[in-house]
């Protein structure tokens, strides 16, 4: 074994420590709270897609010390929250005195059969909590107290509807002055401890340092990192995954760098995809338009930009998008740390230049950025979905002539990839319907897509043509 642990893992459940027991490192948090009768957060899916299973924890925050987040617990293992804080809908509020979330949801017709309604409430309570929300005039998807409807993007009702749900979102006001849970954000989160839990299914480990993770993965180069579990956690759910050695990497201070340069952009592997959502604040315009299509608010507060480039999924978002932006990662070992182009990063199916002794520490931007950028994502929902393709534009038009193009593609091919042979046929030629027309028709055969349940290969070469001349006329930059 690796390690031993030399505390006895707990966690703070509802204001009170309790330990984690003797249990599988597998177990979920989920599965970990109904088994000690927590019953109000449910399992749906076990995928992350309802949000039944949503709960609060007490993370860093971007606008104060601590943010309550909203994370699917059917993902998280319990072990990755040793030390840490976490509420339920259980611990919000009392039958004799509800939590103002919770009477909304009441007198506003939020609940019939009662399933989804917990998670709703947590994910509801978190964005109650959310530093920064304001009031203002509203639209279609904010409400007049500053409640952004994607923080229930990824709670799913089968029987209320949801506008009276939106309409309790809608009618909360600023929590209260004596509001416990407001004034426990001016205090910061419990600080990551070090983990190590042994069981009959395997070893959960959280180094101290980011020494230790290399130190690890060098002599076990099987060992499975985890941050956000919003990708093990279903391995684990529905495949019965049960790697004989997990790490933990998700609260290491050396992969949570974030910095905006003269010259670069750097994000630490570790920052979730909301954090970093908030970090850049619409800085790279590019990303911006990415982040509300990347699945829902609760599987962004887990998920890592490290994470989703791990896999090496040819249907990930983030791909198209950093190809467009001509990103790079610094890959970390023992040996050493080397920078290594994206577009040199992937190397088949899920297959990577990577060594098994080395994980992502950082993903570097360059700077300036096009002018011109865009997203585009084909999928059968606007939001919450998979991708059937997924395209990330940065072009660079000077006195009407593309002095440069890159064009990031997911979805069409074993790996993401970048649209040479469209780039070649745009660069250093007049930005018109004509050429964009030419250039639409190579871009229609980049790739090799296939036949699936998700989209025809017809289909996904007709959207690539179709996006960039959707790109153009649409003047995204202009």
């Amino acid at each position: 074994m690796t390690t031993q642990a030399l505390r006895a893992p707990a966690l703070t459940v509802n204001g009170e420590l309790t330990a984690l027991g003797d249990i599988s490192v597998h177990t979920t948090v989920l599965d970990w709270l109904r088994d000690r009768g927590l019953t109000g957060a449910k399992e749906g899916c076990a995928e992350g897609e309802c949000g039944a299973c949503s709960v609060m924890v007490a993370r860093p925050g971007t606008d104060s010390q601590t943010e309550w987040t909203a994370v699917n617990a059917c993902l998280l293992p319990v072990a990755s929250l040793d030390g840490q804080e976490l509420v339920t809908s259980e611990g919000l509020g009392s039958p004799a005195e509800l939590h103002p979330v919770q009477q909304e949801m009441a007198v506003r017709g939020g609940s019939q059969c009662g399933y989804c309604t917990p998670g709703f409430i947590c994910s509801m309570a978190a964005e109650y909590y959310r530093p920064g929300r304001a009031c203002g005039e509203g639209d279609h998807e904010h409400g007049p107290n500053g409640f952004d409807l994607h923080s229930l993007s990824g709670n799913l009702c089968r029987c209320t509807g949801y506008r009276p749900i939106r309409d309790a979102a809608y009618a909360l006001d600023a929590p209260a002055e004596n509001d416990t849970f407001a004034a426990r954000q001016d205090a910061a989160p419990p600080a990551p401890v070090a983990t190590g839990m042994v069981s009959t299914e395997g070893e959960f480990v959280r180094p101290a340092s980011l020494d230790g993770v290399l130190e690890l993965i060098a002599e076990q180069p099987d060992a499975q990192l985890v941050a956000g579990s919003t990708d093990l956690g279903v391995q684990v759910n529905i495949f019965g995954s049960r790697p004989s050695l997990t790490i933990a990497i998700d609260r290491l201070e050396e992969l949570r760098e974030f910095s905006f340069g003269v010259d670069e952009v750097r994000l630490g592997a570790a920052l979730t995809l909301t954090e970093i959502e908030r970090r850049l604040a619409g800085r790279v315009p590019l990303l911006a338009q990415l982040m509300p299509q990347f699945a829902s608010r609760l599987i962004r507060n887990g998920a890592t930009i490290g994470g989703n480039l791990g896999t090496g999924s040819p249907i990930g978002d983030a791909p198209p998008a950093l190809l467009a932006l001509d990103a790079s990662l610094v890959l970390a070992s023992r040996r050493g740390e080397r920078v290594v182009p994206l577009a040199e990063y992937f190397t088949g199916y899920r297959q990577t230049v990577k060594d098994p002794d080395e994980l992502i520490r950082t993903i570097v931007i360059p700077l300036p950025l096009a002018p011109m950028t865009a997203f585009h994502k084909i999928a059968k929902r606007r939001f919450d979905d998979i991708s059937s393709v997924a395209i990330g534009y940065a072009v660079d038009v000077t006195d009407g002539v593309v002095r440069e193009a890159r064009i990031g593609l997911g979805g069409v091919a074993a790996t993401p990839l970048r649209a040479r042979e469209t780039e070649a046929a745009l660069v250093r030629r007049p930005w018109t319907e004509e050429t964009v027309r030419i250039a639409a028709g190579v871009m229609a055969a980049e790739g090799t897509p296939m036949d699936d349940h998700r989209a025809s290969s017809s289909y996904r070469s007709a959207m690539l043509g179709q996006s960039l001349l959707r790109f153009y006329f649409q003047g995204v930059g202009a």
